[in-house]
């Protein structure tokens, strides 16, 4: 027997044992009535050489983390919620019989509740000496060892509850996680923006090029995708007269795992009524700097040693009039030669040139680039959603922002043109026939919804995941979401 399945016997012997003595080792409730952040806070600058006690008794409780026992006394770390203090109990605080009982039957890992007044050691650490101690919730299995914590990777991802304890930084990424989300909601809220949840389960995958979960409705005998954006009903939203929406929330993608993709991912999509895609840069750069006010004082941040410097404005840069440069030629008028330099360069382009021009961009440009740019002046064909310039019909009035190199957004005006929107469907479609299986499919529903008129609008779509690692320098995705998808074992 392994040493983990004896310590694991061992504690359930001390269960059979406190049930047989009518004690219930997984109890009901607890008045809590003081948080260790509390007693933190009370005693914050307190000098410990002058404190005098004064015998004000706390109720607290929390996981045990370690035990130091003297036979006679000992010294307990136990942690609520992220807050850690030190109980001392003896034979003169609680008893020689409820100091037998810790002795036998508490262990590292443990729920315990605690009364007591505070002190400071002779090394000078605020802690409690316990009066009572109580049994809460007796654990089975057996912690990470206290000095190396958890550190294999598929562990800490499949069982991110151990994770949590043992690895007090992997809570912190998930409060800053936390922070960030209410900070984007109460942001677009002060801007008269409406939060709306609109369906997961679809009938047409459509909002972006992605390949979808399928699944199959029984009652009604119909196939469904889990969606793969929210972007179609929010601007049917737009249509009906809800001019500022916005929606935070789970998007599914049957598409690989990587440190920068997991298949169910979170974002937000905001769309504001008679603005633009140039207006969606400015609340864009406005609602991330918000975020990064949370972590930096100076608008800079270090990401994975690689400093980011995210003052503004941020720079704005013309896809086609950049890669023109680069190449040597017009890349927008002649098809043939961009495709042929994205064969020579591996790129799965489907035979569309737009396709070829955002491929060859994104390696050549993005390369080194750290700080945030915008990239603007995408090829409308590869742009099916997204209104066609004014001064250009190939180029759509669309934009991504890229920060450390990556695409954390994608904006655009909205084409508000049924039959323009018609057309580009069905171009999606004859993608599709040719073994795109990130083409969009036929909504149409949507167009019948735009034959009601959609004012001029503009839309974004943000990675929350992604802006999440940036500020909280985390190199993989799975680092940010509490449970993300792993091989079987």
């Amino acid at each position: 027997m392994s040493n983990d399945n004896e310590y694991i016997e061992r504690r359930k012997e001390k269960i059979k044992s406190l049930r047989e003595m009518g004690i219930d080792p997984f109890s009901n409730t607890y008045d809590r009535e003081n948080s260790v952040e509390y007693i933190l806070q009370k005693y914050s600058g307190t000098n410990p050489k002058s404190f005098e006690l004064d015998n004000e008794i706390f109720k607290i409780a929390g996981r045990v983390t370690a035990i130091r026992s003297f036979g006679k006394s000992a010294f307990i770390k136990i942690i609520d919620n992220m807050n850690r203090i030190q109980i001392f109990i003896s034979n003169d605080s609680v008893g020689k019989e409820k100091m037998d009982f810790f002795k036998k039957y508490v262990d590292v890992g443990d729920f315990i509740g605690i009364q007591g007044h505070c002190f400071f050691t002779r090394t000078e650490e605020l802690s409690i000496e316990a009066k009572h101690l109580e049994l809460l919730t007796k654990s089975i299995n057996t912690l990470p060892e206290k000095w190396h914590g958890l550190t294999n990777v598929e562990t800490r991802y499949r069982q991110r509850y151990v994770d949590l304890i043992a690895n007090s930084n992997v809570k912190e990424i998930f409060l800053s996680r936390s922070k960030i989300v209410t900070e984007i909601r109460n942001f677009l809220i002060a801007k008269n923006f409406l939060e709306v949840e609109t369906p997961i389960l679809h009938t047409v995958a459509g909002g972006a090029a992605a390949k979808p979960f399928k699944t199959h409705h029984n009652t009604l005998d119909m196939d469904l995708t889990l969606r793969i954006a929210p972007e179609l009903h929010l601007k049917r939203l737009v249509v009906g007269g809800m001019e500022k929406v916005f929606e935070i929330g789970r998007n599914f993608r049957n598409e690989g795992i990587s440190t920068q993709h997991n298949p169910e991912f979170t974002m937000i999509e905001l769309y504001e009524a008679y603005s633009d895609y140039s207006r969606m840069m400015d609340l864009l750069e406005e609602l991330i700097l918000s975020c990064v006010s949370l972590f930096s004082k100076n608008q800079k941040i270090i990401y994975q040693d690689n400093e980011i410097n995210f003052k503004g404005p941020w720079k704005r840069v013309n896809m086609i009039e950049w890669l023109s440069e680069s190449m040597g030629y017009d890349v927008l008028s002649n098809p043939d030669k961009i495709l042929a330099d994205a064969d020579k360069m591996k790129i799965n382009h489907f035979n569309v040139p737009g396709k070829a021009i955002t491929e060859i961009f994104e390696h050549k440009y993005l390369k080194g680039v750290s700080d945030p740019v915008f990239v603007f002046g995408f090829p409308t064909d590869v742009s099916p959603l997204a209104r066609r310039s004014n001064d250009n019909p190939m180029i759509a009035d669309r934009f991504e922002l890229f920060i450390n190199g990556k695409e954390i957004a994608n904006a655009f005006s909205e084409l508000n043109d049924p039959e323009d929107q018609l057309e580009r469907f069905n171009k999606q479609l004859e993608l599709k026939s040719r073994g795109d299986d990130e083409a969009n499919d036929m909504d149409e529903d949507y167009i019948n919804a735009l034959g009601y008129g959609m004012p001029p609008t503009a839309g974004a779509g943000l990675g929350i995941d992604r802006l999440v690692m940036l500020l909280t320098d985390s190199s993989s995705i799975r680092e940010v979401i509490l449970f993300p998808h792993m091989r079987n074992e």
